[in-house]
């Protein structure tokens, strides 16, 4: 008898029956996992934007027909001398072979043109002058900035990362809902209990407090599974995605990983879980004679 009036005492609406510690957390577990999902993929295109916009401005090639060595050593002492060149170095011949050997072949008597590899110190829309100064120096160099497919690429990228966004914000959406019909079968089960304490003079307050505070807890909890689970997927897509940005796969694919929003993700179920289950409550209450 003294077990259950504390029992009363702890849970006077009886919310550890009305609300499931079993299906709500797992409906919050999946979300929270696709959430995390979400997170990554909108951060990685941003990553993968940034690195593929700096790249594009970074690395640019010059092409020199006939390549003798008068004509190559006028191109570099013209990009050289530029303050927008950081440096200009030229591609031996054979590595020139080697690279278009797949699409070549041996092709011995082709001539290939001379390449100059460049590395900016400057902003990029310099480029045009400096075409234009190398070509009036070395007549048919030309000077390739691969900004065209790189900006299509980071476009593609930021599309991924939009998707992503809303992705996140439809899961969002469907947690509240979730929450919201949770709360309300909860309401449901307890209605009898409710109404006798709200004629008794518990305040709207009161009870709404309690629904909240049970349904945050089991949202965190949910939300703090669907992180854990979510870990070792995110940690195969990093594996996958490392090469694309340009970096070597590493063991410590971990600490390439959100950690700052897989941490986020319990706190932040568990205020809507709250925010939700308080108005849903007091909307219903409100209803009552």
């Amino acid at each position: 008898m003294a077990e259950r009036r504390r029992r009363l005492a702890r849970d006077p609406l009886g919310l550890r029956r009305a609300l499931s510690d079993r299906l709500l957390p797992g409906l919050v577990a999946a979300m929270a996992l696709l959430a995390a999902l979400a997170l990554a993929g909108a951060r990685g295109a941003d990553q993968l934007a940034d690195r593929w916009q700096a790249g594009a401005a970074a690395a640019v090639t010059v092409q020199v027909p006939d390549p003798s060595r008068e004509r190559m050593a006028a191109a570099l002492e013209v990009l050289r001398a530029d303050p927008v060149v950081a440096q200009a170095t030229a591609v031996s011949p054979e590595r020139v072979a080697e690279l278009l050997r797949p699409w070549l072949g041996e092709a011995p008597a082709l001539i290939l043109p001379g390449v100059i590899e460049l590395h900016l110190a400057a902003a990029p829309e310099a480029l045009p002058r400096l075409s234009e100064r190398l070509s009036e120096a070395v007549p048919g160099a030309e000077l390739e900035a691969h900004g065209i497919w790189v900006a299509r690429l980071s476009a593609l990228a930021r599309s991924v990362q939009g998707v992503a966004l809303a992705v996140l914000a439809l899961v969002a959406g469907v947690a509240v809902a979730v929450v919201a019909v949770a709360t309300r079968a909860g309401l449901a089960a307890r209605r009898e209990a409710i109404g006798v304490l709200h004629d008794l003079g518990a305040t709207d307050r009161a009870i709404a407090g309690r629904f909240a505070r049970r349904v945050a807890m089991l949202a965190g909890l949910g939300a703090l599974a669907g992180a854990a689970l979510a870990v070792p997927a995110l940690a195969a897509l990093s594996g996958l995605a490392l090469p694309l940005s340009g970096q070597e796969v590493s063991a410590n694919v971990l600490g390439e990983l959100p950690w700052l929003m897989l941490a986020a993700l319990p706190p932040a179920a568990a205020a809507i879980g709250w925010g939700t289950a308080q108005a849903t409550v007091r909307r219903w209450l409100r209803r009552l004679p």
